[in-house]
């Protein structure tokens, strides 16, 4: 693609390649923080800052004409601030009003579903689903829950970016029939769907880092959960909330906290909740209490407790609960174990639960002693993924191999390497 059908970031990224954000920045005297957000089409640059990034990358004036001729940003179909400006422009927290359709204001919906939905994709089918929106085409419950179901897997086994995108259509479809008169029922099981639709949405933009928009979502499946009267949703997403918060988007104190206000819904313990609580503790090297924990979250599932019919609550999230908490702690031989049974129930195609889980097992050898051979580890794993699977939770748990390195030993050239991919994976 040549750079009038790119935008600037875009150029930008093609042409950095393999070098460093941070050497970037220093090359063009510009901040880290400018380049990245040049680079995500965050920002437009400033002539001054094009030209200065054109000299550091020798790009033969390619950014200066990106700058004045590239595609806006706002014209990039997997722009995630597109996407997100997208949702937020038709948000589903105050779909309960009922509101008449303003005709001006749905062709322009019209119009941004198109950019969101149709650009990047190589099928017709967002095309079929633009027409439906535009027909005023009703789902049954059925069918919705089918959708839950399909992009609940496709965030397990797809990049992120992609299932937003596709998301953001069938968000666009439950507004449409929210704002329509229906039973009690009826509005009930759609907020119960907009609930799960929300969560997703939430953890995918956990996934690509915009974790603004990704609290944002969460609130409004919280809001739409309460809406529903669906006890099992209401925490559902709730639990979701306080996992997604422990891949760099809260502080595992303020994970805790959103466990606490949850279990207030409900006396019994819930695994989803448990499994968060279980883990915030091991990363505040509280290991005794998270151990405890995860006896309750082994226990409830013993007794067929997973708190979810829905499809949420995998067999493998125990086993990742253990390795995650074992690990933290050193305990090498119940990590492995626990390892070894989730590779077995887990997916071949869910990258992201497979590379943590052997992100775990580096964390544990780290813990035990052996620095260089568990942050290589991480290395070679990192390399080994294709830039689009390169998720926030795969980048956040490997900086817990970083931090589980001592003081004394954060120069060692391995640690420099995997903190220097970190840096570029940014």
């Amino acid at each position: 693609m040549d750079e009038a059908g790119e935008t600037f970031g875009e150029v930008l990224r093609r042409l950095r390649g393999d070098l460093p954000l941070r050497e970037v920045g220093r090359r063009a005297t510009v901040s880290l923080s400018h380049v990245w957000d040049l680079e995500k089409d965050r920002k437009r640059p400033s002539p001054r800052v094009a030209e200065s990034l054109d000299r550091a990358l020798n790009a033969d004036g390619a950014l200066i004409a990106a700058m004045h001729t590239g595609k806006r940003a706002d014209q990039n179909p997997d722009n995630p601030r597109l996407i997100a400006k997208a949702n937020k422009s038709h948000n589903l927290d105050n779909v309960h009003h009922g509101d008449e359709e303003d005709p001006t204001k749905r062709r322009r919906l019209l119009q941004l579903a198109a950019g969101v939905g149709v650009g990047a994709v190589g099928s017709p089918e967002p095309l079929r689903q633009l027409i439906d929106l535009a027909a005023n085409a009703h789902r049954t419950p059925e069918d919705w829950d089918a959708a839950a179901t399909a992009h609940l897997h496709a965030l397990r086994t797809r990049p992120p970016t992609e299932v937003i995108k596709q998301l953001s259509i069938d968000l666009y479809f439950l507004r449409e029939q929210l704002a329509r008169p229906r039973s009690d029922a009826d509005r009930r099981h759609l907020f119960q769907v907009a609930a799960l639709l929300a969560g997703i949405q939430a953890n995918a933009f956990t996934r690509t880092g915009d974790h603004g928009d990704a609290i944002r979502w969460s609130y409004t499946a919280r809001k739409a959960a309460d809406i529903s009267q669906n006890l099992e949703v209401r925490l559902l997403v709730r639990g979701e909330e306080a996992i997604l918060g422990l891949y760099g988007q809260r502080a595992p104190e303020d994970v805790l906290t959103l466990v606490r206000n949850a279990t207030q819904i409900i006396a019994t313990p819930w695994p989803r909740l448990v499994a968060a609580k279980a883990k915030a503790l091991a990363m505040l090297g509280r290991h005794d209490e998270a151990a405890t924990a995860l006896r309750a979250l082994h226990d409830l599932v013993e007794r067929g407790i997973r708190g979810d019919r829905l499809g949420w609550w995998m067999d493998d999230q125990l086993f990742f609960a253990q390795s995650w908490v074992y690990s933290a702690a050193g305990r090498e031989a119940a990590a492995d174990t626990a390892r070894d049974h989730m590779l077995k129930v887990t997916a071949e195609n869910s990258f992201q639960y497979r590379t943590n889980i052997h992100l775990h097992e580096a964390i544990c050898t780290v813990t035990q002693g052996g620095v260089t051979r568990g942050v290589r580890q991480a290395t070679e794993l990192l390399d080994a993924l294709p830039a689009a699977n390169r998720t926030v939770p795969i980048l956040e748990t490997a900086r817990r191999v970083l931090h589980a390195v001592p003081f004394d030993q954060r120069s060692n050239s391995s640690v420099r390497d995997l903190r220097s991919l970190l840096t570029t994976a940014d």
